[in-house]
């Protein structure tokens, strides 16, 4: 039953992560943008995952951190255009490690994983900002409390070690099916 269950999972999940509708304006489109790519989704859930398994002020720093660069990817590719290549690739590589991070509960130096926060929140950006529409305020508004909701459930669960550590595992092996569905 296992083997049928995480055969069916590698089939369908790529699926649901391209499904990533077209997105609409305003605030509930902005919302709703994270929570319609399983990439978006299983990464913004890891990032609380991942702080909560670090403890003390990752807790708040590393969500934080993540924000931030994710308003400034956001702003950088809507504003300026920005578009640089491999940035689908760089969200699906945030999923693998950010899931793998959080399965062998990593403690890395408080600096690396905030320049890693912020990189990931960086690329997510950079694609939520590509798919916004002209009035991006509302829309950047949405994407940016549904994120902070991820990493806040994120956060609750990685109370939970042994259940974060196995959701880890889960999102660094979607994250594997989802690179190599391709």
């Amino acid at each position: 039953m296992k083997r049928v269950v995480l055969t069916l999972g590698a089939v369908i999940l790529p699926q649901i992560a391209m499904a990533h509708p077209g997105h609409g304006a305003g605030f509930l489109a902005g919302f709703d943008h994270p929570l319609t790519g399983i990439d978006h989704l299983l990464a913004m859930l890891a990032v609380g995952l991942w702080a909560a398994a670090l403890g003390g002020r990752a807790r708040w720093a590393l969500p934080a951190t993540f924000v931030a660069g994710l308003i400034a990817g956001g702003v950088a590719g809507h504003l300026a255009g920005l578009a640089l290549p491999g940035v689908e690739q760089a969200i699906l590589g945030s999923v693998i490690v950010l899931g793998a991070v959080t399965a062998l509960a990593l403690r890395v130096p408080m600096g690396v994983a905030l320049v890693a926060a912020a990189g990931f929140g960086l690329v997510h950006g950079l694609a939520h900002g590509a798919a916004s529409p002209a009035n991006f305020a509302p829309f950047a508004a949405g994407f940016v409390l549904a994120s902070v909701s991820l990493h806040g459930a994120g956060l609750v669960l990685g109370r939970l070690p042994t259940l974060a550590r196995g959701l880890g595992a889960a999102t660094a092996m979607a994250g594997l099916a989802l690179t190599v569905a391709g």
